[in-house]
């Protein structure tokens, strides 16, 4: 299918739904802390969406092609999970890294976004990991403009994130986004610089790195969601939806709590 160039108006929505993403996760920020369910989590969330946001959570009863229908309106992804973690009646512990990732639904624009989260006091290697694939995030981020390629954004993003030691999963992907939940591009996370298609004003789309302490290699668990590093190291994520603009890009999910970017290397 074609990449869809967003209109005006589309482009007006999108951004209240981005905001919409990034300000749940700024009220559940509180509530991620040593011995607090991940199921309580999800349960907050969704009745903030319902009652507060007046929004839908996307990726309730989803099923793409393949899969059994998602469970819960946020995926909770902990230390070795990747993600598609699905909540439940784990509690946290001192020092786990968990990625928190919504996705809400308003007048039928998707806002998708995810942040880690640190319950407690993380390990060196915990918290290293966590600051470094959001600054990878970010230099796939700064990469996007008018006449950049696609694979611009992956490079940046592979060849910081494996200077540091870690590496990055090739299965997943961000992607476009707008009235429906996945559409194209497919914004890998690898790759090589002036390779793929030429972004253009009014493309919006997900940056979403999923970087490993340790190798790339990931499994499936039994419920057919939860993604884990093959070789149980850590795992984190960060996740930004980004409008590509005339003069570079917008991040539509920012809110009073996004953490700011980091400082340009």
């Amino acid at each position: 299918m074609p990449v869809h160039i967003k209109t005006a108006d589309e482009i007006a929505g999108m951004r209240v739904a981005g905001r919409l993403a990034a300000e749940l996760l700024d009220y559940l920020a509180p509530h991620v802390r040593p011995g607090v369910t991940t199921g309580r989590i999800n349960d907050l969330a969704h009745r903030y969406m319902l009652d507060v946001q007046h929004t839908i959570p996307a990726t309730l009863n989803y099923a793409p092609p393949g899969h059994s229908p998602y469970p819960a309106s946020l995926c909770t992804s902990i230390n070795h999970v990747v993600c598609h973690g699905i909540p439940g009646e784990r509690k946290l512990k001192d020092g786990d890294i968990v990625n928190v990732d919504v996705t809400v639904i308003k007048d039928g624009f998707h806002g998708d976004s995810s942040r880690m989260f640190v319950a407690g006091k993380p390990s060196i290697q915990a918290k290293r990991l966590v600051e470094l694939t959001y600054e990878a995030m970010w230099r796939g981020i700064r990469v996007v403009r008018p006449g950049a390629r696609l694979g611009d954004i992956g490079a940046a993003i592979q060849r910081f994130a494996e200077g540091q030691g870690f590496s990055v999963v090739r299965e997943f992907c961000g992607h476009g986004i707008g009235r429906q939940f996945h559409e194209e591009p497919q914004v890998l996370h690898y790759g090589r610089a002036g390779t793929g298609i030429e972004l253009q004003a009014g493309m919006i789309f997900t940056i979403e790195p999923m970087i490993n302490a340790g190798r790339p290699g990931i499994r499936c668990l039994a419920d057919g969601w939860t993604i884990v590093t093959a070789d149980h190291s850590l795992s984190a994520q960060w996740e930004h939806t980004i409008l590509v603009t005339p003069e570079g890009y917008d991040v539509l999910t920012v809110s009073a709590g996004t953490p700011p970017p980091p400082a340009a290397a």
